[in-house]
């Protein structure tokens, strides 16, 4: 295909809302990525390997209670915002004010037992520390739900803007607090600059895109009462819980069982699996913007994402599975070493966890959260099981054991029914057609 040719393939694709969003998101994905490495690679030239780790194992517990309250909120909020009209600016408000207070309060509890998590976050142990740590996990959960905001408006270009100038704002405050704050300097260059990047890009979806998206769907909004959001996230919400803690919570558990160093180093190859998996993610989420826009293109926006989604991951995964080892190397050869089999396992528990989402975020789009918690936790309790089991015996590497194992697992259960969805949309049904003879 020439180079004209897949130009004009894009520049059709970009018309589409539905390729769009998700391509703005899985752009976002490769900065984020390409900028993270930069992020831990001079984190490594700058700090010692046991406060590499130690930054790492602050930042990932921070996301945990700031992620697995407000990523909570990402179906409903994806879900909604489409068909919210007037109400969309209070239901974005909600959306960040339940994340914040939740995971404050997750974060409390977190602070209070401290000593049962081990000795790697005994910094947090004094009053300044802590207060920063849940002043920083409302801030991360409203800077998380921002760009959730953003793709339920239609406007996730916006998206891999905001992080490309947060990453590189975070890598230089990284090299100038080297000096002056060689303890904590980490973690505090990558709250600082989130903190600032939350009055734009606010200031952008209440005061620009939010009356516009007002504006342009008050003939089509069906506002969701509150009986309607509730039931949706008292089916969704324990559901997406559950998935984000293998995201979220497998580090810090890790954190608990190894040293500083061990966990910077496991932390690398995990985060860049993390970062494969996400543009596996990013395409579903737009489908479920655009199935609650038009649920009757369900099947044909689900086939299309599916296809798109392979597409663009199955060339990462292999590159992932055969240059492992040189991209852990630019971190030190410590991190090949321990590395590369977690990196390979999780790259390649990527294939089935594509199918996976598109069918969540075809059950997002349809309402079906019975369904939906019951996939999603069932996956989480298979993920959390065979990791614990397999982790005695061969240490990190049972993370991607772990994945691998329970993502094909679950992919074959919800086979046939992703195939029904792909097939008819939101009947689930093939469509009868009628006879001319009948319609007269």
């Amino acid at each position: 295909m020439s180079d004209r040719s897949v130009l004009r393939k894009l520049m059709r694709d970009l018309r589409n809302p539905l390729f769009r969003n998700g391509y703005a998101l899985m752009a976002n994905t490769a900065i984020t990525a390409t900028l993270g490495m930069g992020y831990w690679l001079l984190a490594t030239r700058f700090y010692t390997p046991e406060e590499f780790g130690r930054g790492q194992a602050l930042i990932t517990a921070m996301r945990l209670f700031a992620s697995l309250t407000a990523l909570g909120f990402v179906g409903a909020l994806a879900r909604f915002i489409p068909i919210s009209g007037r109400r969309t600016g209070g239901v974005i408000l909600r959306g960040y004010g339940m994340a914040a207070v939740t995971g404050g309060a997750a974060a409390l509890g977190f602070l209070l037992t401290l000593p049962v998590w081990g000795d790697i976050y005994a910094v947090l142990g004094t009053p300044a520390m802590s207060l920063f740590f849940l002043g920083s996990v409302v801030v991360w959960a409203v800077f998380t739900l921002q760009d959730v905001a953003l793709t339920g408006l239609r406007e996730a270009a916006w998206v891999p803007v905001n992080n490309l100038v947060f990453g590189l704002v975070k890598m230089g405050l990284l090299a100038l607090l080297a000096t002056r704050l060689p303890e904590g300097g980490i973690f505090v260059s990558w709250m600082i600059p989130t903190a600032i990047a939350l009055v734009p890009i606010n200031f952008l979806i209440f005061g620009i895109l939010v009356p516009r998206h007002v504006r342009e769907t008050e003939q089509t909004a069906r506002p969701p009462s509150l009986r309607e959001m509730g039931r949706f996230l008292a089916g969704d919400f324990p559901g997406t819980l559950s998935m984000l803690a293998i995201v979220y919570l497998v580090p810090v558990l890790v954190a608990a069982r190894v040293g500083e160093a061990t966990f910077g180093r496991f932390s690398m190859a995990h985060t860049l699996g993390c970062m494969i998996e996400l543009l596996a993610m990013n395409m579903a989420v737009s489908l479920t913007v655009e199935g609650s826009f038009d649920r009757s293109m369900l099947a044909a926006n689900a086939r299309r994402a599916l296809k798109r989604a392979l597409m663009i991951i199955t060339p990462i995964i292999g590159v992932a599975l055969v240059a492992a080892p040189l991209i852990l190397t630019i971190f030190g050869s410590e991190f090949a070493v321990e590395g590369t089999m977690l990196l390979r396992l999780m790259a390649l528990a990527v294939l089935p966890r594509v199918l996976i989402e598109i069918y969540l975020s075809s059950l997002r789009a349809l309402g079906q959260a019975r369904r939906l918690a019951l996939v999603q936790i069932g996956l989480a309790v298979l993920v959390l099981t065979s990791i614990m089991a397999l982790f005695p015996f061969v240490g990190v590497d049972a993370v991607g054991y772990g994945l691998l194992f329970s993502e094909i697992l679950v992919a074959l259960l919800i086979f046939s029914s992703l195939r029904k969805i792909l097939r008819y949309g939101e009947t689930g049904q093939p469509r009868v057609m009628r006879r001319s003879s009948e319609v007269a």
